[in-house]
């Protein structure tokens, strides 16, 4: 069976792509934008891509099945070719439940933050504890070097996107996977290109819980008022809350080190391990409390999932410290949200001490172009030492709304030639560059390395 997935280097639909091979499908894919780390993850694994979606190409593969990803479109013209010619088609998450997912115990990670963390955290946890999960994820783990596998047990592990499904399923994608042990890991409002408001997006976790077995598992943060708001709706299933200071809390942390780098693990009140890592920020130990708790629900004990942590190698993209040359460190990190920036921002804050932090963003998704977070962006940078915000031609409110309220110095580039000019010129020994971007964003990460390593 020859299967042709549109827009095959998004996360989801390139995991789902090295999924379909190992099924032993054949697999191809068309995509507008193609770049690493999923193109070089999917050319590695021996599946043509093609740059572009023009229908003759889809004419002459002549595939069994078109997979067609949420960003596709009515009017672009494969996918007009693919209605035309009455060709075979389904979404990603109808093809990930039917064909992987089905009589697997799925363990899923839903929220607005963290799910790419700790859906990697919780694949390495079980893979450390022999139970060789399968798993899909939205980022590449260093643990295992790819995002997606089959796996050889019946646990699957799946990051579970609120984001609709296709163009003709307006469904999130996460009602499509039937999990048994839920991670709900917090709920704001996002991605405002398709719903409203955030009670629309909590009218979809509903969805999603109502798919949980009764003898199924929801672990969520205790003081989250728009997930007590989602259960507030009905919930049918076995509950676990963590915390990072609510002892109150099935599970809940004491954090040893400011960072984030060294604290306990408390089961009822009771210290049940101890996690010593190289990650930095207190939402790492949330992530890592939820990953635990969901463990322990497929008989991980609490010690075990410790000592796996301890070795958790991280994500591509999620604050990957890409290189290190005459004291500046590079950092590429995928925060998209003023909540993640805030965050990633302090943790490395906490770690480095007064050493400069200069954040280079590229407000890119949807959300943040559209300019609904505007109001609170500024201060969500408030730990770096200086940030330069990237403006492309269709963002004109940034100079406005974010450089003139930032509580650290600001500045507003329209290129990234800009941008690596601005850096080479002004840099410091120990320096903290961290680029942030759920995109591409030129391969300014690259560009700024080699450019260091020819200055020096």
């Amino acid at each position: 069976m020859h299967i042709h997935i549109l827009g095959i280097c998004g996360t989801f639909m390139g995991s789902l792509a090295l999924l379909a091979k190992e099924m032993g499908l054949t697999v191809s894919g068309s995509d507008q934008n193609v770049y690493p780390p999923m193109s070089t993850q999917l050319e590695a694994q021996g599946i043509d891509l093609i740059q572009g979606y023009d229908p003759e190409v889809l004419y002459q593969l002549n595939p069994d099945l078109v997979v067609i990803g949420n960003a596709m479109t009515r009017g672009n013209p494969v996918v007009e070719a693919v209605l035309d010619k009455g060709i075979p088609y389904t979404s990603g998450p109808q093809f990930l439940a039917e064909q992987v997912l089905r009589d697997k115990w799925v363990m899923a990670v839903a929220g607005t933050h963290g799910k790419t963390t700790t859906t990697s955290m919780l694949a390495w946890v079980l893979e450390y504890a022999g139970m060789s999960p399968g798993f899909l994820i939205g980022g590449v783990p260093e643990n295992f070097g790819i995002s997606a596998r089959s796996g050889d047990t019946p646990f699957f592990v799946v990051e579970a996107d609120e984001y609709d499904t296709a163009f003709f399923d307006k469904r999130s994608k996460f009602v499509h996977y039937h999990p048994r042990t839920l991670i709900l890991n917090n709920l704001e409002y996002d991605h405002a290109d398709i719903f409203p408001d955030l009670s629309s997006i909590q009218k979809q976790f509903h969805h999603l819980i109502r798919t949980i077995p009764a003898s199924g598992r929801i672990i969520m943060p205790g003081g989250d008022t728009a997930l007590e708001e989602v259960v507030g709706m009905g919930c049918w299933s076995e509950m676990e809350q963590v915390s990072l200071n609510d002892n109150s809390c099935e599970w809940s942390a004491n954090v040893l080190e400011e960072d984030g780098s060294h604290f306990e693990v408390l089961r009822n009140g009771l210290i049940v391990g101890q996690v010593r890592w190289e990650h930095q920020g207190l939402h790492n130990v949330s992530n890592a409390l939820a990953t635990i708790a969901a463990a322990r629900h497929v008989g991980v004990l609490p010690a075990l999932c410790c000592e796996a942590l301890s070795l958790f190698c991280g994500v591509k993209r999620r604050m990957e410290l890409i290189g290190e040359v005459g004291g500046v460190h590079i950092y590429d990190d995928f925060a998209h949200h003023p909540t993640a920036i805030a965050s990633t921002l302090e943790g490395l804050r906490a770690k480095v001490g007064s050493q400069t932090i200069k954040a280079v963003i590229e407000p890119r998704s949807n959300t943040m172009k559209m300019g609904y977070h505007k109001d609170v962006l500024a201060q969500a940078t408030a730990a770096a030492s200086e940030v330069l915000w990237f403006a492309p031609e269709e963002i004109d409110w940034l100079e406005d709304a974010v450089k003139e309220k930032s509580p650290v110095a600001a500045r507003v580039m329209d290129s990234t030639s800009e941008i690596i000019d601005y850096l080479l010129a002004e840099v410091q020994p120990d320096e903290h560059w961290v680029i942030m971007s759920n995109g591409g964003f030129e391969n300014i990460h690259s560009r700024l390395l080699e450019a260091l390593k020819n200055r020096t």
